[in-house]
């Protein structure tokens, strides 16, 4: 039987320990040979609290963890008896596994979300926001245009009674 990568249900904030338990099953042998890799899909964000800027680790998928595994009725069985887990994705007797376009897919996002950090918050144009970082510190404006590939927002500011265009990093502002 050949390993695909199927979708496992949790309840939502128990994917480690899901994670850990099905890891610890692979340790003991009761799945040794038949769990290859459990993934936890996340992504990096970031956000400014308190006026410094905090990265922190977000599932995009709650509340389900990916696993490849020879899946046989006894890793089924062991699987889907582990506390915390609520099921497989599929039909209730037969889990359907992913296609390999789309555990490509959902690992490349992984891997790029891992090096460039997504904002917390996202604007959009016509937001009013303040700038809370740089040497625009406490000036107010509209944003104007929108980057979210570079992170950064144009946003217009009143200098001297003239509307001034200023490029900012997501972080730099909050809305208002």
């Amino acid at each position: 039987m050949a390993s695909n990568w199927y979708v496992i249900h949790t309840l939502t904030g128990q994917e480690d320990k899901v994670r850990a338990s099905i890891e610890s099953h692979v340790q003991e042998g009761a799945l040794k040979d038949k769990v290859f890799q459990v993934l936890i899909p996340t992504e990096q964000v970031s956000e400014v609290k308190d006026g410094k800027k905090k990265i922190s680790l977000r599932k995009f998928f709650p509340g389900y963890i990916l696993v490849q595994v020879d899946l046989d009725d006894e890793a089924w069985y062991k699987i889907r008896n582990i506390q915390g887990v609520t099921g497989f994705i599929g039909t209730k007797t037969k889990p359907i596994p992913l296609l390999e376009s789309e555990v490509k897919l959902i690992i490349k996002q992984t891997e790029e979300r891992k090096e460039k950090p997504t904002p917390k918050v996202v604007f959009e144009k016509g937001d009013s926001v303040k700038i809370i970082e740089g040497p625009f510190i406490n000036f107010s404006g509209t944003v104007e245009e929108v980057n979210p590939d570079k992170g950064k927002i144009k946003v217009m500011v009143l200098i001297f009674g003239r509307a001034t265009p200023v490029e900012m990093e997501y972080w730099q502002v909050e809305r208002l």
